[in-house]
């Protein structure tokens, strides 16, 4: 049985934690204490450090005395330079040392037992992975909730292009709380009057002209990451950003990797979970839901949200974030049974039908739930590894005539051509995103208005969607309809299934293309496409997973090599993984573009600067379905039961 909420709590505030450089860290402490007196206990328990960029009040102290109830000391900490912490802040620049320091902090506090375990989720993930490549004595355990692996190759940057979440995050979530921001209310005024909509609409800002020149450190750090795409940079070699390049040094302590099917850092918590757990001696485990992006709400992150996007699946989908962590922490730090039946590998299978968990829900897949989404269901499995044993990755190919097949193209020549215009990008609509953010509309009469009473507004959604722009689809105009009805977009689906096939594992896509500019990008979209239905008149185009690749920077290039007009390469994607049970008459389906805006950056096929040209230039690019140049998905297909 797990811990049960048997103390008070006594707490204390912004302790300083003197880092190595002698930054002081601002961080609370909860204890367990006598629930009678309120004084802390004397027995040294177990500690777990949480450390945040987003304050540590509110539902972060929240975190800190749930635990603290069941007897564990919690140490939540502001990050330098954010908040009540001292320092200067660049995004993830000071995160492993600063991290060790704090780990080794705590763990030497006379009420701590020796052990520190780590918690945090999105960048209270990355931090953990960050200090875990410092190695420090008292880390014992680790729950890393969607964190990052390699920020060049899917994070910050994806296969070449930028991911503009961290535009957004850094108008709102991130400069808007900087110390200069939190000291000078005339510049967080500035700040809460940005529209980020009208930002990304405007098309790149420029060092000095973006409404971050008010808080210069962070717009520093902004376009560092956004201009900067050579391997060698310091930025991404850093043991703060690139964990991957630190592997055998990181710490061998028991770990969760956890993620989601439509979170942000699918592919990094797959990919760190894969790596570590073939590369360490302690127990490792991955656990993937149907969730999206998230770490707001209180007490559970998305977890407990049975939908993503204008997806539903039930109630099956729901875990409980807290007692999963306290399970995980209470086997590791305290000895207990409570983990021990934990399979290594567990996921949600999406759209699976049949069994006790499905039966719950009382709803046949493919029908309509009260809040008009799509019910696609779904399961748990279990599994010893990853990617799973027994899957067979099956490639199916693009065909001239749209067809998506096993068969290899056998044509001599045959390819597609599409105009792409950098200034009539092709909309996201869902997907693997977060932090594609804005402040809602100010309202003028209202003089002073405190970035912490602002609504954020999501410019993406997060999650599944119909793939079709509607009146409320940022960046799309009149006619609102299905995105495979643009000419720059080329769909290429297998005839209605016979059965259902399913997937499970990495989708990795090669597109052999050519194209009339110096650089220019393509996309892959994954999508199951269900048939027209009584309440889906329509059906339904449910986004599964996608992926870009620029192309000076195919074939996860260290340098740029810019590609030669008219020449035919190679354009290899990785779409994030999924698990997902393509239904008995719904198609298989890839859509090919070369662009996703937000969710990426657009290339303006001029080979000029990687981020913030001015110049603009439509490509002619082809997208090659031949012998000896076929363009396919490969799809991890799981045996079926």
């Amino acid at each position: 049985m797990v811990s049960r909420p048997t103390y008070g709590v006594h707490a204390d505030l912004n302790v300083p934690v003197e880092t190595r450089d002698g930054v002081a860290l601002a961080t609370d402490v909860y204890r367990p204490a006598d629930p009678q007196s309120g004084e802390p206990i004397a027995e040294p328990k177990p500690a777990l450090l949480d450390r945040t960029p987003y304050g540590k009040r509110g539902r972060m102290e929240r975190h800190g005395e749930w635990f603290a109830e069941r007897g564990y000391v919690v140490a939540i900490q502001d990050c330098r330079g954010r908040f009540d912490s001292d320092g200067d802040y660049y995004i993830f620049a000071n995160e492993a040392e600063d991290g060790h320091d704090a780990v080794e902090w705590l763990g030497e506090r006379d009420y701590c037992d020796g052990q520190v375990g780590t918690v945090g989720t999105s960048y209270g993930a990355w931090v953990q992975s960050a200090l875990a490549t410092q190695d420090p004595d008292h880390l014992a355990a680790m729950f890393v909730n969607q964190g990052a692996s390699n920020g060049r190759e899917a994070t910050f940057r994806h296969n070449g292009a930028f991911e503009l979440r961290w535009l957004c995050w850094a108008l709102t979530l991130g400069g808007g709380f900087a110390e200069r921001a939190l000291d000078d209310s005339s510049i967080q005024q500035r700040l809460a009057n940005v529209d980020v909509r009208e930002v990304l609409a405007d098309g790149p800002v420029h060092r000095g002209q973006s409404p971050l020149r008010h808080v210069p450190e962070y717009e520093e750090w902004l376009f560092d990451i956004a201009e900067s795409g050579d391997a060698e940079d310091d930025l991404w070699q850093s043991p703060g950003i690139n964990f991957e390049r630190f592997r055998d040094e990181s710490a061998d302590v028991p770990t969760v990797y956890a993620g989601a099917w439509y979170d942000s850092y699918t592919k990094a918590t797959c990919d760190n979970f894969e790596e570590l757990a073939a590369a360490k001696e302690a127990d490792h485990f991955l656990l993937l839901g149907p969730w999206t992006h998230g770490w707001n709400a209180y007490p559970l992150p998305s977890w407990n949200k049975p939908y993503s996007g204008e997806l539903a699946f039930g109630e099956a989908a729901l875990r409980d974030y807290q007692e999963t962590r306290l399970r995980f922490f209470d086997h590791y730090l305290k000895g207990e049974e409570t983990w021990s039946d934990q399979p290594t590998v567990e996921y949600f299978r999406m759209g699976a039908t049949g069994g006790a968990e499905a039966e719950k829900d009382q709803k046949p897949k493919g029908s309509q739930t009260g809040e008009g989404r799509l019910f696609h269901g779904g399961r748990w499995a279990e599994a010893d590894e990853w990617p799973l044993p027994g899957t067979k990755f099956t490639k199916y190919f693009a065909h001239g005539d749209g067809t998506l097949a096993p068969e290899k193209p056998d044509a001599d020549e045959s390819a597609t051509t599409y105009e792409f215009d950098p200034k009539n990008p092709v909309p996201t609509l869902g997907g693997n995103c977060s932090s594609y953010i804005s402040y809602e509309p100010r309202d003028e009469s209202i003089l002073e208005y405190p970035l912490a009473e602002r609504k954020l507004l999501d410019m993406t959604g997060r999650g599944g969607f119909d793939q079709r722009t509607r009146e409320d689809t940022y960046f799309a105009d009149p006619p609102y309809r299905p995105l495979e009805e643009r000419d720059d977009v080329l769909v290429f689906r297998t005839p209605p299934l016979s059965e259902a096939v399913e997937i499970a594992g990495p989708i990795r896509v090669r597109v052999f293309g050519s194209t009339d500019a110096p650089d220019t990008d393509f996309t892959a979209k994954l999508i199951d496409e269900y048939p027209p239905s009584s309440e889906f008149p329509d059906g339904f185009a449910l986004n599964l997973s996608d992926s870009i690749c620029r192309a000076r920077y195919r074939g996860y290039r260290d340098h740029p090599d810019f590609v030669e007009p008219g020449a035919v390469y190679e354009f290899y994607m990785e779409p994030y993984p999924t698990a997902n049970v393509f239904g008995e008459g719904h198609r298989i389906r890839l859509d090919i573009s070369s662009s996703n805006f937000p969710r990426y950056d657009v290339n303006h096929n001029t080979g000029g600067p990687l981020y913030g040209d001015r110049e603009y230039q439509v490509a002619k690019n082809t997208v090659y379905h031949e012998a000896d140049n076929p363009t396919h998905v490969e799809l991890p297909i799981r045996p079926r039961e």
